[in-house]
């Protein structure tokens, strides 16, 4: 989890403003505009859970991964990458890449590394789950497919992941949709200690900072995730079918090995690799995002998650907020697929 419970505490510390001590999708509520929006693409309906398979899923070598993928719309519409995040996967967009298809979209749905059908192509590549990597990852996918610009759109990891993209390489970002806003942190930051009701939303990442945790993980990966799905998201309804479709992800050989150093990682308890250090030196003065953006949050998101108003500051282009009711959790894509679809047309536009 970016994703986020994305569960990220690391995530806070990118902006000093930032509800440290807070708590960390349905129906539009008040949106907070920078200026007046074109009118929105009227969708149709969109029923979470109406759709149970891509129509295409495909694999490319990307950098030093072979990367699964969905793939939905026509291959010369207007790109949009979409990002999962932990613990989750592409099945979170099942429901969001129909509608773009239908709009015209070329929809790419990547499965992060440790996840799905996506490999290392060397046993010898370390296993690294540092922030910046996963931005890495993905220009590499662009680079593989062709992709100069596109749309991205993401919660969790892949909302953190999106952020610094959009921060770092804003030529490759057209727009942006990010839900809980800016998730961009660095390990210093993230050494500070919080009131105790906040640490406590934290406890699987101390978990994970021990050898119990990792094996623990590795052996309950499938229970684990429920847990994190249930917390995260009190009042999604999903089926054992639903997250039977997601949790074949967790099977990937690499997955319990990212997932722990992503967590490890953010506590300053594992270091990242050299070749990333510039970058994260970068991401630790928490660049400010210019391309187009709407943030989104749900009105039942259970997992941390910053208080709008702590990151707006950091969106310095076109941006909207928007807080999606009706009992939507940190889940937002595959429980209000709706809302998320309408934010990445409605951001194509400004």
């Amino acid at each position: 989890m970016s994703e986020d419970i994305n569960h990220q505490r690391r995530r806070f510390f990118g902006t000093a403003a930032m509800t440290i001590a807070a708590a960390q999708l349905g129906m539009l509520g008040v949106a907070q505009a920078q200026s007046a929006q074109p009118k929105p693409t009227a969708l149709p309906p969109v029923k979470p859970g109406a759709n149970t398979t891509f129509s295409s899923l495909k694999q490319i070598n990307a950098g030093v991964l072979n990367i699964g993928y969905a793939e939905a719309g026509p291959a010369d519409g207007p790109p949009v990458i979409l990002l999962h995040g932990w613990p989750y996967d592409i099945y979170s967009f099942v429901d969001v890449a129909p509608v773009l298809a239908s709009q015209g979209y070329h929809v790419i749905i990547p499965y992060l590394r440790g996840y799905g059908t996506t490999r290392f192509l060397s046993n010898d590549t370390v296993r690294n789950g540092q922030q910046s990597v996963v931005a890495v990852d993905i220009l590499a996918l662009m680079d593989a497919l062709k992709i100069q610009k596109a749309i991205l759109g993401g919660f969790d990891w892949g909302a953190r992941t999106v952020n610094i993209l959009a921060a770092l390489w804003p030529e490759r970002c057209k727009a942006m949709v990010s839900v809980s806003g800016y998730l961009i942190g660095n390990q210093e930051a993230g050494k500070t200690p919080l009131p105790p009701k906040a640490e406590l939303q934290w406890w699987y990442q101390y978990y994970f900072a021990t050898e119990r945790g990792r094996e623990g993980y590795d052996k309950y990966r499938r229970d684990f995730a429920k847990l994190i799905w249930q917390i995260a998201s009190p009042k999604w309804n999903f089926d054992d079918a639903t997250f039977d479709r997601s949790a074949a992800s967790f099977d990937n050989p690499d997955h319990v090995a990212i997932v722990i150093h992503n967590y490890r990682w953010r506590l300053a308890l594992a270091e990242g690799e050299a070749q990333y250090d510039d970058l994260e030196k970068r991401l630790a003065k928490a660049p400010v995002i210019n391309v187009p953006t709407i943030t989104m949050e749900g009105d039942a998101n259970g997992a941390p998650h910053p208080d709008p108003a702590a990151y707006r500051n950091k969106f310095t282009g076109k941006y909207e907020h928007r807080t999606i009711e009706g009992g939507i959790g940190h889940n937002l894509p595959q429980e209000a697929p709706q809302a998320f679809a309408q934010a990445i047309i409605d951001v194509d536009k400004f």
